[in-house]
């Protein structure tokens, strides 16, 4: 009987193996499990049941949605002090929940992950919203819906959210948008929740983009290995880790993916970089070691 301890990779593969199962929380909290493998997730699990156990202590069973709200920004942002890291925005500390925990400060999608967890711990409704280049909260009250951000506490109105939305809807591409600046309402599209997947995975893509642009190559490959076990069938990424493990000098998995991805994505606009990225690396054949 084999009783090697599951690697954190392992793990993280368990955790995000069916959409039913998947547990936003904790499935970001082992994202840190990337730089820390040693990371106890469910000791970082038991702090926040700690920190909601303490704002159910001050809530009358028979809170109002209203109550439960000013009571969770009271304490969330002003007596915990939660805040945007604004002098070290590209630290990847940001997108690390223990860190955030520790610290009080993060980026807006990891204090959304913090304030979901403990919104629907006093019994709010709360989900999160993958708005473009600033992650925020939907929170479903009596009287409608409100949309905060988790940086500020601040409850954004429908103007506030067209005048953020309107420089992505310029730019136009990358967002999926086809003539959505033209028909119907294209604020609609970005006010619909996330399901957990998707913000773990921008979780993931906001750290591959940090460790691209510094250069360090085994921590993206690490996130990289993450995002194909979590969108397996994103077979981007498949290609790009294809190209981060032939920088790393790992030839045979990177052969493997790139052949996948251009298997997978016949009509792909970089199929000739590709292939001939592909094509190099099987003329080079196995590194030699000296």
């Amino acid at each position: 009987m084999d009783w090697t301890a599951p690697t954190p990779l392992d793990y993280f593969a368990a955790l995000v193996a069916e959409d039913d199962s998947l547990s936003l929380t904790e499935a970001a909290i082992a994202v840190a499990q990337a730089d820390d493998p040693g990371l106890d997730t469910q000791g970082v699990l038991a702090d926040l049941d700690r920190l909601a156990a303490r704002l159910k202590a001050r809530l009358p069973q028979d809170a109002s949605a209203l109550q439960r709200l000013r009571a969770l920004h009271r304490y969330f942002f002003q007596e915990l002090g939660f805040a945007g890291n604004v002098n070290d925005f590209y630290n990847p500390a940001n997108s690390h929940v223990h860190e955030v925990l520790a610290t009080r400060r993060g980026i807006p999608i990891s204090l959304a992950v913090i304030y979901l967890e403990l919104a629907a711990q006093v019994g709010l409704k709360a989900q999160g919203l993958s708005f473009p280049g600033h992650f925020l909260v939907k929170l479903s009250l009596p009287l409608g819906d409100a949309v905060v951000d988790p940086l500020t506490g601040q409850s954004l109105s429908r103007g506030e959210l067209e005048e953020r939305l309107e420089p992505y809807l310029d730019a136009g591409e990358g967002l999926g948008f086809e003539a959505a600046g033209r028909v119907g309402d294209p604020l609609a599209l970005f006010l619909k929740p996330a399901p957990p997947r998707e913000i773990v995975a921008r979780m993931l893509r906001n750290l591959a983009s940090i460790h691209r642009h510094e250069g360090d190559l085994p921590r993206l490959l690490q996130v990289q290995q993450r995002l194909v076990l979590l969108q397996p069938e994103e077979w981007d990424w498949r290609r790009d880790r294809g190209e981060t493990l032939a920088q790393l000098g790992q030839t045979e998995a990177a052969i493997a993916d790139l052949r996948e991805y251009l298997r997978r994505v016949p009509q792909a606009s970089d199929r000739g970089r590709i292939t001939a990225r592909l094509e190099a690396l099987l003329d080079a054949g196995p590194p030699r070691w000296h």
